[in-house]
């Protein structure tokens, strides 16, 4: 698993992004730290729990075979690099997330100005042939309960942590591997 990458916009406030390896479009928004470490450790911690059916390579090793082959590769195809990647540490497979809008709510746990927003997007490529095997996203701004009355008996305003880790148990259902 490569290490979660945040997607940034042109424009730095908010503005629509483009994935790297699919092609989607997404608005984003820079976020405050690194969003991206949190989402990556999130999905790792939910796949544990899913007790997969295959071993995970995550972490600096990964990271630096990454960086390596993508630097001395500048013109090379972002597919191809990541088969290169896996290629070179062994993998059937390659997990590549990004990371697009991680935004705080601002407030408290029953009253916000606004809400907690998390949009993130997960890939798994076949190191073989380069073959996007599966994809899923998550893309959600929490609504409030006046919007969303089914909720009422459990119902909080959410941080962007909590959020995206309901998103990642939304996109793990369909993750291939998985019981």
């Amino acid at each position: 698993m490569l290490p979660f990458q945040q997607i940034v916009p042109e424009d730095l406030l908010s503005g629509a992004v483009r994935c790297p390896l699919c092609g989607m479009i997404f608005s984003a928004a820079k976020a405050v730290g690194s969003p991206e470490t949190v989402v990556e450790a999130r999905f790792l911690e939910q796949l544990e729990k899913s007790k997969p059916k295959f071993s995970v390579i995550a972490g600096e090793r990964v990271a630096g075979v990454y960086r390596r082959v993508s630097t001395a590769s500048l013109k090379t195809p972002l597919r191809q690099i990541l088969r290169d990647v896996g290629s070179e540490l062994g993998a059937e497979g390659i997990v590549i997330g990004y990371v697009y809008r991680f935004r705080e709510r601002k407030g408290k746990p029953f009253s916000v100005e606004k809400p907690a927003s998390v949009a993130f997007e997960i890939h798994l490529i076949r190191v073989e042939d380069g073959v996007l095997v599966w994809r899923d996203a998550f893309d959600r701004t929490q609504s409030s309960l006046m919007e969303d009355l089914l909720q009422v008996s459990s119902w909080k305003w959410v941080t962007a942590e909590e959020l995206a880790v309901e998103g990642l148990e939304q996109v793990l259902k369909t993750f291939p591997g998985l019981p």
